[in-house]
């Protein structure tokens, strides 16, 4: 009974064997590549696949979804003789696991090598500044030399980027200096077109103060001639109005000479024409009534104007007389 025993418990492990190599689960977005004898017979796709124990293979099991395969720094020679160090990442999807398998030993390798390469071409026709400012460009020539070369092994390469592009150390202290100096003269360049700017606005703001001031001065001396005019007429009216007689102007007059000796720093003030023919008339009047009116020194012509008048005692300035002769002010003592 042993032997049998045996044979079934064999039996039964090469059933569940034959099973599990029958019964073939492939996860969602992968591929497999199933062999007969060595010889490629079909590609599973995702889920539930039955092959042929014994006979058919499983190859190769490939990813299917869009991988990121970051590439070390390359040492690339420019079209100035400068070497820079590049490194790269590509972004590529496999479209075809069969190809992928049989068309290139390691796909992954030969893209490498492939970049590199591709790189270095486009590189060398560039000068390091345009090499540092061109990067679209270069992802541009870059992605598309990768996609026609790997279009055949089942390969789609949909970015490529360059992480980052480093320059000697001497060329990068020499670049700094260089921006730094770019920025210090934007900084000047800034700072005198700002001062330029404020002395503009300074000087248009002086000249429509200046204008606005002689403006206002303007308009204020002619509402102040224009109001003086109206003043003098409406007096002039007002005189005509009352029709006054020449004993009353003569008193005018004499009650304006206190005011216009006033001050001890008045030594010299003129006397209208008119007074001379005002004083006469005043005089006149006084004479008639048994008074004597002040005397004035009038140039020798009427330095008494009546009984008990002396003329130019009183301390007052010099007065013009009617012809336009001076008098000088005297200070002399009063007459008891």
């Amino acid at each position: 009974m042993q032997p049998i025993i045996i044979v079934l418990i064999i039996l039964v492990v090469l059933v569940f064997i034959a099973l599990i190599k029958t019964i073939q689960v492939i996860p969602q977005a992968s591929a497999a590549i199933v062999e007969r004898f060595g010889r490629y017979t079909r590609t599973l796709n995702a889920g539930l696949n039955i092959v042929v124990p014994f006979i058919d293979s499983i190859r190769n099991r490939i990813d299917l979804r869009e991988q990121v395969v970051p590439f070390p720094p390359q040492p690339v020679i420019t079209q100035d003789n400068l070497v820079v160090n590049i490194d790269t990442v590509i972004y590529y999807q496999v479209t075809d696991a069969r190809a992928a398998t049989y068309e290139v030993a390691s796909y992954i390798q030969a893209i490498e090598q492939l970049t590199v390469t591709t790189l270095r071409n486009i590189i060398g026709g560039m000068d390091l500044e345009r090499t540092l400012t061109s990067r679209e460009e270069i992802n541009a020539a870059l992605r598309g030399v990768l996609d026609e070369a790997t279009g055949k092994w089942g390969i789609r390469v949909n970015r490529v980027e360059l992480k980052a592009i480093e320059p000697p150390t001497s060329i990068q202290d020499s670049m700094e200096k260089q921006m730094r100096a770019d920025r210090d003269k934007r900084a000047a360049i800034l700072t005198a077109e700002g001062i330029r700017q404020s002395q503009i606005l300074t000087a248009e703001g002086e000249k429509q103060s200046a204008i606005l001031r002689a403006e206002g001065e303007s308009k204020a001396a002619a509402l102040r001639a224009e109001g003086e005019a109206q003043a003098v007429r409406t007096v002039f009216e007002a005189i005509h109005a009352g029709d006054p007689d020449q004993k009353l102007l003569s008193y005018q007059y004499l009650q304006m000479l206190p005011k216009i000796a006033e001050g001890d720093a008045n030594k010299l003030w003129i006397v209208p024409s008119e007074i001379g023919d005002a004083l006469k008339g005043l005089s006149g009047a006084f004479g008639n009534l048994g008074g004597g009116a002040p005397g004035f020194n009038t140039g020798g012509n009427g330095g008494n104007g009546g009984n008990g008048g002396n003329g130019g005692n009183e301390g007052s300035p010099g007065v013009v007389n009617p012809r336009g002769a001076a008098v000088e002010r005297r200070e002399e003592p009063p007459v008891h």
